[in-house]
């Protein structure tokens, strides 16, 4: 086994990969759209919207001919979950074939997001698991770029804690979390350095799971480790705790790489690397429930759009032309190919993929940072921002304040969540911290504030009128979490909401008043 490691180090190629970094952003895309638009010409979905005559406007003599996308916007409409689901995706979960893509769908991935109460079903077939597994091997190919990754690590184990890789067998499909369906096809070649193992993979219940992983632990030569902040950092707290470790690399020796995704992790770094014996490299992941969307493939870059390889990128301005005052995206919003785009502005991401879906809200938003290379930044959610009385306080705002007032009080922030709620006659900010550090709330109070004045002059200049205050609630981070736990989202990729609603609101007040004082 560890010459695959050796093999990978010196330098194995994949084309595709190689076709990104020599090809335009443009050009990709273009070919992209085409693939998909033959491969799905013999659908429901195609006859519905004539896919026949936006392939025959492709121009093979021009290729920056931008007909087909002009056609493309004209005849096929803008989907929410909601709609595409309605109109389309329930007839795949019926067991018809040839719905939005060739052939029956295979798995639905269940994923609520971090808002919803209900779960979605979002279809994953053999072609998109295809191309989640060969972005992951490009994603692992890239660490040759990272100069502090020694070549040992590849022989290393890779520690993934994402939910049960239990599926439920349901009629013609399975349904599970995504890293179910993806654990269910496992390379074999893969299956030797996977950990915690297809056992303690496929166990529901989080807390036997992170039990069975402490007790195993010792066992292991951890290389990698794979998941979501939060999760990951209780992980590596009970197994310093049960096997009374200074560290995790007592007993990792060979931890040096930490692929993480799904929220900022900046406010987590300073209580991650209290649990660390030195420094590690930090890699950004860009997986969803609908596709491997991106990765960093550099350590002196943000992430890269993978533009190759099952997915073409429209993006939409993420401004009040194009949304309402909920986020919810306007039937007639503008939309835009990636050669369109600006450095700078903030887009919501719409994808067509190949697991059948076609103009697609994913509901994040996201910012260019280099449009030559397709590199990115996530800013937020179309539905998790604050607008009250026009402060546009994005989540990538509240995350760079958290971050910021930790480091200036010394203390850990794990979790935070912010509601706006009325104040007067006008408007104020709820913010709950999540905090086992003694904090000074008048003092983290001031400074929250004037952070978020520095960083966002609407929210600053809203201050001074409709927004007449901010409040802080500082609570235990277990309350958090074990507010997840009461909604069944522990564990896995689920994320605790940076934005409350209003009847989301609700529920965590009464759920506070009941846990304190419990």
């Amino acid at each position: 086994m560890p010459i695959l490691g050796k093999l990978l180090k010196q330098g194995i190629k994949l084309r595709k990969s190689l076709e990104q970094e020599r090809s335009e952003p443009y050009i990709l895309q273009r070919k992209q759209l085409y693939k998909h638009l033959l491969i799905a010409k013999n659908t429901h979905f195609s006859k519905a919207y004539n896919f026949d005559k936006i392939i025959a406007s492709f121009d093979k003599r021009d290729r920056q001919n931008r007909d087909f996308y002009l056609r493309f916007q004209e005849q096929v409409p803008l989907f929410s979950y909601e709609k595409i689901y309605k109109e389309w995706w329930h007839r795949c979960r019926e067991g018809e074939r040839d719905v939005t893509w060739r052939n029956q769908v295979d798995y639905f991935a269940l994923s609520s997001g971090t808002s919803e109460a209900t779960s979605k079903y979002i279809p994953v077939n053999k072609d998109m698991v295809r191309a989640i597994q060969r972005t992951g091997i490009r994603q692992i190919l890239s660490l040759s770029n990272f100069k502090d990754v020694q070549s040992k690590i590849y022989g290393k184990g890779m520690l993934m804690l994402g939910g049960s890789t239990h599926l439920n067998k349901k009629g013609t499909y399975f349904e599970g979390d995504l890293s179910g369906i993806t654990a269910s096809q496992i390379p074999f070649w893969f299956q030797h350095f996977y950990k915690p193992g297809k056992k303690i993979a496929q166990t529901s219940d989080w807390d036997a799971k992170l039990h069975e992983i402490t007790l195993k632990a010792p066992k292991w030569d951890i290389g990698f480790v794979v998941g979501v902040p939060a999760w990951i950092q209780i992980m590596m707290e009970r197994i310093i705790a049960h096997h009374k470790l200074e560290t995790i690399h007592d007993i990792w020796p060979n931890f040096s790489v930490y692929a993480h995704g799904g929220v900022s992790f900046e406010p987590y770094k300073k209580g991650f690397e209290s649990l660390l014996d030195r420094p590690i490299t930090y890699i950004e992941t860009y997986l969803a429930s609908e596709g491997f969307i991106g990765f960093q493939t550099h350590p002196d870059r943000e992430m890269e759009l993978v533009l190759n390889n099952g997915i073409f990128f429209e993006f939409v301005p993420f401004n009040e032309k194009n949304f309402g005052p909920d986020g919810d995206l306007k039937e007639d919003a503008e939309t835009l190919m990636i050669d369109e785009i600006e450095e700078g502005k903030d887009y919501a991401i719409l994808l067509s993929t190949c697991a059948g879906a076609w103009r697609y809200l994913i509901g994040d938003t996201i910012r260019f940072i280099s449009k030559e290379r397709a590199e990115i930044i996530i800013t937020g959610r179309t539905k998790h921002f604050l607008s009250l009385c026009g402060e546009h306080l994005s989540v990538d705002n509240m995350n760079k304040a958290i971050e910021t007032v930790s480091k200036d009080l010394n203390i850990k922030v794990k979790e935070f969540t912010v509601a706006g709620v009325p104040y007067e006659s006008l408007f104020a900010h709820q913010w709950y911290i999540g905090s086992d550090s003694e904090v000074d709330t008048v003092l983290l109070k001031e400074k929250l504030d004037q952070t978020l004045k520095d960083l966002n002059d609407d929210y600053r200049v809203e201050r001074l009128a409709a927004l007449k205050n901010i409040d802080i609630q500082v609570l235990p981070t277990s309350v958090f979490y074990k507010w997840l736990e009461s909604k069944g989202k522990v564990g896995g990729q689920h994320k605790f909401p940076r934005v409350l609603k209003q009847q989301q609101h609700e529920d965590w007040k009464q759920f506070i008043i009941q846990n304190l004082h419990s």
